[in-house]
């Protein structure tokens, strides 16, 4: 197993001065922390000739090209960007001794010419697997500015593995290398990296990223706490391997009421799980419990703001019509469909009832297009592999895997037998996959908060894959390890009706970077951040905005655990009509 690398920086100079103590969210006094000095900006001096000029160990920088100023295209929208350098590598180049195959980190970095005198590591989602564009999203939903047009130097990587399927999970170190050591190996040679391009290291590190990478980004607050000041983790992904094996649970759930099978192709006769509840029928539940809880933040505007004082209220046996038997026409849900939602809605259990999971949140984004994908689509095509080769020791062989169907693995998946297998070793695989996936003791920050670190994470309380509820859990375990508050290090804002990382009947849209900037540089400690609907006229529209907003609605996410309140007076589209309470 690869050592974790050392710290190669020095310890950061701080603000001459005491830090201004910060105020918690429930107002109580907190510790005087450090304020980190502002970085101070730099000028490439170097690009097309770092190949010759950086020495990096066991690194090889395959391209090294100046890119003029323009339009960059990402995900199907174009940006303007600055002039910047973009480097391509690789490091770790090495042949597997489990299953033969060729591996290593494969890496790019844009260095803008006008550097801000900060780093930003781009932690990317999924699996991993591809190298994609290095531009350094800032939260929410197609954000209107990034990080590289910021002045960041920004960096991104395959985690250690360029495919996609899940095969590389046979190959032990890639295991680790996808669950924390392509960071702890990545981290120190971009920053020799950018010292050989600028002229010296950053003064400032950042890291961020949303679902997987905003779990790459929790295990780093708490693995590499030294190497980074200001950490960025959205819809955090921190008990993966057991969201993965909830997603099985569900597609059990949803085959055990499916009104018809599929009807042709490897699947044929097997129960179609899309038939278990419609789209209308999950807009009937949304809107549902949107007339239970919507009035409970003060007004009645299709945001359930408080979205815990409507797990307390809103029940789907008792505030959804009950059809009549046969009756399916969008109106009702029947007996069978209102257990299931009720069985997902407190979360997977095993054989026993014993919660292998979260729980997740009763709230109006249910009925968004990104939670039927991820219950209906995801659910077969990426979880299983997943399950089968990089969450279970030993993995299973990829022979076995092709042989049978994601709906098959799916319906067939046992929980009892297989939960074990999350924090198995052997003589081949000597981390278990919990092991590597998580953070290692994850109310344990301390290392971040001692030297003046900050940590922001947010999430949709409508995320079908990533339960809201189960990051609520632990950032209020994370309160009680720093007696009773952490708002002097960290803070967490829940984004209601937003689906995974964006989308969603929500207000989305947020730039979450340059107020992390502003509280580790600065001592600005975020109470609240504006978020934006992405209606007619938005840079990518978000199709589920309902008519009746604005399209471009603003509301305040509010550090929990505040929420969003209407004042009792002025436009209700606007944030400032709202205060966090």
């Amino acid at each position: 197993m690869r050592k974790k690398h050392p710290n190669t920086l020095a310890v950061v100079a701080l603000v001459s001065g005491a830090a201004t103590a910060l105020t918690a969210c429930g107002g109580s006094d907190e510790p005087t922390l450090p304020t980190l000095a502002a970085a101070t900006p730099g000028m490439l001096v170097s690009c097309t000739d770092l190949g010759t000029k950086a020495v990096l160990a066991g690194t090889t920088l395959t391209s090294t090209t100046l890119v003029a100023s323009g339009g960059l295209t990402v995900d199907g929208v174009t940006s303007a960007m600055p002039e910047h350098c973009l480097v391509k590598g690789e490091m770790n180049r090495r042949t597997s001794a489990v299953d033969g195959k060729s591996y290593a980190i494969g890496f790019e970095m844009r260095l803008p010419t006008a550097w801000n005198g900060r780093y930003f590591y781009q932690a990317n989602g999924g699996i991993d697997g591809s190298v994609v564009t290095a531009t350094g999203p800032v939260g929410g939903g197609a954000p209107t500015t990034n990080a590289l047009q910021m002045g960041f130097a920004v960096l991104s990587s395959d985690a250690g593995h360029n495919i996609g399927a899940p095969w590389w999970g046979i190959d032990p170190q890639a295991r680790l290398d996808y669950g924390y050591q392509a960071v702890g190996s990545l981290t120190p040679m971009a920053k020799n990296l950018i010292k050989t391009a600028y002229g010296k290291a950053p003064d400032r590190s950042y890291l961020g990223g949303c679902s997987n990478g905003g779990r790459h980004a929790l295990v780093g607050a708490a693995r590499y706490a030294d190497q980074y000041d200001g950490i960025l983790a959205g819809a955090p992904g921190f008990h993966l391997p057991k969201a993965a094996m909830a997603q099985m649970w569900k597609v059990q759930q949803y085959a055990s009421i499916a009104t018809s099978t599929v009807a042709t192709g490897a699947d044929a006769g097997q129960p179609d799980i899309t038939s278990a509840v419609t789209p209308d029928e999950f807009k009937l539940l949304g809107s549902k419990i949107a007339a239970k809880c919507d009035a409970l933040d003060g007004l009645g505007d299709g945001i359930v703001s408080d979205v815990k004082a409507c797990q307390a209220v809103f029940n789907v046996n008792t505030d959804v019509p009950t059809c009549a038997e046969g009756t399916r026409d969008g109106t009702c849900l029947s007996q069978p469909q209102k257990t299931v939602l009720a069985n997902i809605f407190a979360g997977a259990k095993n054989s026993k009832g014993e919660p292998i999971y979260a729980s997740f949140y009763a709230d109006p984004g249910v009925a968004g297009a990104n939670h039927m994908l991820w219950h209906y689509g995801n659910s077969l095509t990426r979880d299983p592999g997943a399950l089968a080769f990089i969450f279970t020791s030993p993995p299973s062989t990829q022979a076995a895997f092709l042989a049978t169907t994601g709906l098959k693995y799916a319906l067939g998946y046992d929980i009892d037998t297989s939960y074990p297998k999350m924090f198995a070793t052997d003589a081949v695989y000597t981390t278990a996959p919990w092991t590597f996936m998580t953070p290692p003791n994850e109310t344990d920050l301390s290392a971040l908060k001692g030297r003046g670190g900050k940590l922001m994470v947010y999430h949709g309380t409508a995320d079908p894959i990533f339960s809201a509820a189960d990051t609520t859990k632990w950032f209020e375990a994370l309160q009680t390890a720093n007696g009773g508050s952490s708002a002097n290090f960290a803070r967490y804002f829940m984004v209601p009706g937003m689906n995974h990382c964006s989308g969603g009947p929500a207000t989305d849209q947020f730039d979450m970077l340059t107020n992390l900037v502003n509280w580790v540089e600065k001592g600005q400690a975020p109470e609240q951040i504006t978020a934006n609907a992405r209606g007619t006229g938005a840079n990518v529209v978000n199709t589920e905005v309902p008519a009746t907003w604005s399209a471009n609605r603003a509301r305040p996410l509010c550090a929990y655990p505040k929420v969003a309140r209407y004042k009792g007076a002025g436009d209700i589209e606007s944030a400032a009509s709202f205060s966090c309470q």
